[in-house]
Formats: structure tokens, C-alpha cells, sequence
């Protein structure tokens, strides 16, 4: 990870209070040389949040544009932030707004930094999926290896000792959380008592001698944080060099993504299910990457066919197994660690492909508006779907 190392300070900007006239001084909030020493959830908090509706050119190949003039009603949208400023949607931290392949609305409160990765949780899943999806690109999976048994690629496990049904696991029950596989955290937290049995694909050797035997009954919808270890292990066996290496080169390279941090996970891989760090920036670098059918400046980087299967409705989640779902957001959806739902604006519905992480990380395309919508936060009641439907799609609704 990179972190530029200029004091710029926390005076980025005065929230005025006609909102017509809100505007942010130049440039955006940066991370300290000091704060850089620190762990995020030790990172001062803004002393004014950043609202900027004419984002700053920062040669990071994201073309920018001017809110209002290049669609988006601003005042609708400099409100939203300035409630999002006073926290009346809890604990945000940046809130970017792209329309027609623009970021025209940039914004950062409290532990918010234009340069400063910022924990994803579970979006880190979907950017394992993606990865997936390159390696079926550059010929090392194919799309049929979905739906081949998970465990044939893991050479190094000892097969008779799996519980079973571990064979009817493929990577696509994997990808959509319906592996049928049933590990607890506590038995997580026994297995790291004695780490060497999860070096390398003894982690999964571990997991499949001890789960539950695996049938019809257990391989439904069940969101979990075992599955994206055992496609992460997948990924690790046949990819040249190692899963990690492989990422950075064939992903975020190509995306131009240096700040960033992912943590690896006991068995030596990267986690999969968490633990990933990324800038609100980077974060709609994956979003466009989405948005263009898996292409990034003319190169296709994922299939075209992979982006339409992962990030479109393949299980359908009961509303009482999401959290996000309300008046104006119905009919959730899951692919390969992408949710869907339809956002409801007046009597319009809008499908909507999002990756979603614990406390407000979101990358969210709204397709027929041409729209990404990307937030952090640290909020344990997180609201973002909600105030995505009310606020930010009327925005953009002509």
C-alpha cells in the first residue's frame, strides 16, 4: 500500500449554509504524515466535511465533470451531503457520485481521506469474484469449471477423509453462498489454536472433514464467510505464481490501483471474505469496470459473460436473510458476491447491482440511469440503500 504523505490539513472545506452556493475549496483532504502512522479506526475525524460538486482532475484515469451541468440536480444532492454532514445518516465517511462515466460529486467526512484505502469488508468478496472472472479471461478457468466439483482443483487434499456430499460443492455454489458447507466461528477460532492444519489447502482439508455432511437440504442461500476461502483457494491453485500476485498483476495494476491494502489470511492466501482496504476512487474504478461488461481502457479484463452471470440475480434471498430491503427497496437478489435489488422511485422501479460491505461499503450501479453511487462508512446501522433510493436517484431521474 501507498499512501501520499502531504499535510494538506482538515480545513478542506466551510458547509455553507445556502446551499446553492455549497461548494469545497481545493484541494481534497489527504492523509496526514502523522495519521499515517495509524490504524483507520484511529483516524481523527474531519473537521469539515469535503463537498465538492466539480471533482478535481487527479490523473488517476477518472474522468471528472461538473454536477448539474453534466446531469444530477445539485441541489437535491449538496442537501443530501449536507445531512449526510450532520450525520443524520450516521457514520459516513465519502460519498462519490458517477453519471455517464464522470465522477460529478465527490465527498468526505469524518475518517473520509481521497488518498486513504478504506476497510471494505465484505466488498472484498466481490472483488474475489472478479478475480474469478480473470482467470476464466486469461484461460486458466473456464466457464464450465463453474459448475465442476470445487474440490477436483485441490490437489493436495486428501479426499478420503472428506465428509459427505464435499464433492457436490461446485465454484458456483461456492460463488453464491450455497455450498451447503457449515463451519461455525467457533470451531474457526479451535481450528487457529493450531494453525499448521490451515497452512495452504489444509484449510480447506479442515473445513471439509469437519462440517456437517453436505446434501440437497444444506446447499441453499446461507451467507457465510467460509465459501469465499474455499473459491480463493480455487483461485490459488490454478493461477501461475500465487493468488495474490495474480491480483495485484492482472487486476489492480491494470486498474492503476496502488493504494490499497488486503490482508492475508492464516492459510497464507489473501482473505477472501473480509479484509481488503480500498480509496472511494478505487472503489469506482471496480464499479466502471462492471459497468463496461467487464472492460477496462479497451482491454477486456473479465468476460463479458462472467460480469452478466456474477452480478445479476442467480439465487433469490427471502427478505428476512437481507438487511437492506424497505419500501423503496425490494426483490433482492445474489450472484457471484453481487446483491441486486430494484430501487423504487415513484411508481418506477430501477434494478440496481451493488457490491456490499458491513458498516456502509457500497459500490452501486443503477444501469438504466447510467449511474455508480460509492460509499464508506463505519455505521453499524447502515442506511445506505435507503438513502441511495430517497436521495440519490431522484437526483438523476429526469
Amino acid at each position: 500500500m501507498k499512501i501520499k504523505l502531504k499535510f494538506k490539513g482538515l480545513l478542506a472545506v466551510t458547509l455553507l449554509s445556502c446551499l446553492s452556493n455549497t461548494v469545497a475549496a481545493k484541494p481534497a483532504p489527504e492523509v496526514s504524515e502523522a495519521d499515517a502512522k495509524i490504524s483507520f479506526w484511529d483516524m481523527p475525524y474531519l473537521e469539515r466535511a469535503y463537498i465538492q460538486s466539480t471533482p478535481e482532475e487527479r490523473k488517476d484515469n477518472i474522468p471528472v465533470g461538473h454536477l448539474g451541468v453534466d446531469g444530477g440536480n445539485k441541489k437535491m444532492i449538496i442537501q443530501l451531503a449536507k445531512d449526510i454532514a450532520e450525520k443524520k445518516y450516521g457514520l459516513v465517511d465519502s460519498l462519490l457520485i458517477a453519471h455517464q462515466g464522470k465522477l460529478l460529486f465527490e465527498s468526505y467526512y469524518l475518517r473520509g481521506r481521497v488518498d486513504l484505502p478504506h476497510m471494505q469488508a465484505s466488498s472484498t468478496k466481490s472483488y474475489v469474484s472478479l478475480a474469478v472472472g480473470r482467470a476464466i479471461q486469461l484461460g486458466y478457468l473456464t466457464m464450465d469449471d463453474l459448475n465442476k466439483p470445487l474440490v477436483s482443483f485441490l490437489s493436495d487434499l486428501d479426499r478420503s477423509k472428506l465428509i459427505d456430499g464435499a464433492d457436490t460443492i461446485t465454484l458456483h455454489k461456492a460463488l453464491t453462498m450455497s455450498s451447503g458447507m457449515q463451519i461455525s466461528r467457533d470451531q474457526i477460532k479451535e481450528f487457529k489454536k493450531t494453525p499448521g492444519q490451515l497452512k495452504g489447502q489444509g484449510q480447506v482439508q479442515t473445513f471439509l472433514e469437519h462440517s456437517p455432511a453436505i446434501n440437497a437440504e444444506t446447499q441453499r442461500f446461507n451467507y457465510s464467510n467460509t465459501d469465499p476461502i474455499l473459491v480463493m483457494q480455487v483461485l490459488e491453485a490454478v493461477v501461475p505464481g500465487t493468488a495474490k500476485a495474480f491480483i495485484k498483476k492482472e487486476l489492480l495494476d491494470k486498474m492503476e490501483i496502488v493504494q490499497y491494502a488486503w490482508k492475508d489470511d492464516v492459510s497464507g492466501l489473501p482473505m477472501a471474505p473480509y479484509s481488503s482496504s480500498m480509496t472511494s476512487r478505487n472503489m469506482l474504478k471496480w464499479g466502471t469496470l462492471i459497468k463496461n461488461n467487464g472492460k477496462w481502457n479497451g482491454e477486456q479484463l473479465v468476460p463479458k459473460a462472467f460480469i452478466a452471470k456474477a452480478t445479476n440475480r442467480i439465487v433469490h434471498p427471502n427478505a428476512d436473510e437481507t438487511f437492506f430491503v424497505g419500501d423503496n427497496v425490494v426483490n433482492p437478489g445474489y450472484g457471484y458476491y453481487f446483491w441486486q435489488a430494484d430501487m423504487k422511485v415513484g411508481d418506477k422501479n430501477y434494478y440496481t447491482r451493488s457490491a456490499q460491505g458491513g458498516g456502509g461499503q457500497y459500490i452501486i450501479l443503477i444501469d438504466e440511469l447510467d449511474l455508480i453511487v460509492v460509499t464508506t462508512a463505519h455505521e453499524r446501522d447502515d442506511r445506505t440503500m435507503k438513502m441511495t433510493a430517497e436521495r440519490v436517484l431522484p437526483a438523476f431521474v429526469q
